[in-house]
């Protein structure tokens, strides 16, 4: 296999960026001693150059609003704001504290219809330091969006990212993201936070790789029953690159659904963590839950750690959970090889057919950035 082309970074003093850290959230750094940070290296934002990048003058490179979409006040966004957070618990995560201190710059958007689709561009370029930015989404009765979020990031530089959407009655969000990491240095920590009414419908799909520390936090609650959520995630990790996803889904009324399909691509000493929490309780009768981990493996050196789970107290229920780990199969790399095609093509074919089953289900909008070429740095 072939060794990591990272550059090195130089640390800066790890005592006082863990202190500035913490400053910043107001509570200590996470540990492995704490349960859902056991597996996660955080040496990258460790070693984080101590500096807060300046605001950003156009937030999310957004020129003009599609129709059907209107920012929020003022007032509605700050009476609107955390209560997403706080219906999905984690309002006191220390990423989601980290982001709140960082000085974050704000979008606050109302979706009223059926609105044109909507694409989001966080490009950090390289650079030093911290960013921190917040999206927040109020979808109304009945509403309908498309929405596809892209960022890139290079060089010693964190990107602190919090979401939170509030879905009404009977409205539909389908909302794909990809996360590109250019040079091994970068570290993205995302917090997703989404409450669901009766009837809403939504796909959350996202793609990411090239992170030196990637920390995912997708949390969904749905908050009256009857509601559906897709979820589809993928993650490419290489080098020493750390890809650390902790999903967490709440059915808090009878008849929800829940579809999860977490992906890794695993190669040389990069490793992935993946914790799907989904929770049932006697109130969620009827609930129809699905949740799977595939994994491949492309190196004897990569690791990856899956832990799906199920907490059910409901005693009428569909749900069930998996996870696999494997390599490239012998039978399909023969297959391709006797028709002709050489082995590392062979690997390759099979690999981007891996990864495929979840770009795929991206917004339409997103083919124009090539996710596929993107994720295995082709484009």
């Amino acid at each position: 296999m072939v060794a990591s082309s990272r550059a090195p970074v130089a640390p800066a003093p790890t005592a006082c960026t863990e202190a500035w850290l913490s400053a910043l959230a107001g509570a200590a750094l996470p540990t492995r001693r704490q349960e859902d940070w056991r597996f996660t290296d955080l040496s990258a934002l460790q070693n984080l150059p101590q500096c807060l990048a300046a605001p950003a003058t156009s937030c999310w490179d957004l020129e003009t609003l599609p129709a059907g979409i209107s920012r929020l006040s003022a007032e509605a966004a700050a009476a609107e704001q955390g209560r997403s957070l706080a219906a999905t618990g984690c309002s006191e995560h220390w990423p989601v504290r980290l982001n709140a201190g960082a000085d974050p710059a704000l979008l606050a958007l109302r979706v009223s219809g059926c609105a044109d689709p909507l694409e989001l561009l966080w490009q950090a370029g390289a650079g030093e330091g911290l960013r921190a930015r917040r999206l927040l989404l109020v979808l109304e009765p009945g509403a309908s969006l498309d929405l596809f979020l892209l960022i890139t990031a290079a060089g010693p530089q964190a990107l602190s990212l919090v979401i939170e959407v509030a879905m009404a009655t009977d409205s539909r969000l389908n909302f794909g993201s990809l996360a590109i990491g250019k040079g091994g240095q970068a570290t993205l920590l995302a917090h997703t936070a989404i409450r669901q009414a009766s009837g809403s419908q939504l796909k959350l799909v996202n793609g990411s790789s090239g992170w030196a520390l990637l920390r995912q936090e997708p949390r969904l609650v749905q908050t009256d029953g009857a509601a559906h959520a897709c979820l589809r995630g993928l993650q490419l990790v290489d080098g020493e690159q750390v890809a650390d996803t902790h999903s967490h889904v709440c059915f808090e009324g009878p008849a929800g659904s829940l579809d999860q399909l977490h992906k890794v691509v695993a190669d040389d000493r990069g490793r992935s963590v993946f914790n799907g929490a989904v929770q049932v309780p006697r109130v969620a009768q009827q609930t129809n839950a699905a949740q799977l981990s595939r994994n491949l493996l492309l190196s004897d050196r990569a690791r990856i750690d899956t832990k799906p789970e199920l907490e059910i107290v409901a005693d009428d229920v569909k749900c069930a959970h998996g996870a696999t780990v494997s390599r490239l199969q012998r039978e399909e790399l023969f297959y391709l090889q006797s028709r002709g095609i050489a082995a590392a093509q062979a690997a390759a074919l099979l690999k981007r057919g891996f990864c495929e089953e979840v770009l795929r289900e991206l917004p339409a909008t997103a083919a124009r950035h090539r996710p596929l070429q993107s994720l295995l740095g082709e484009a």
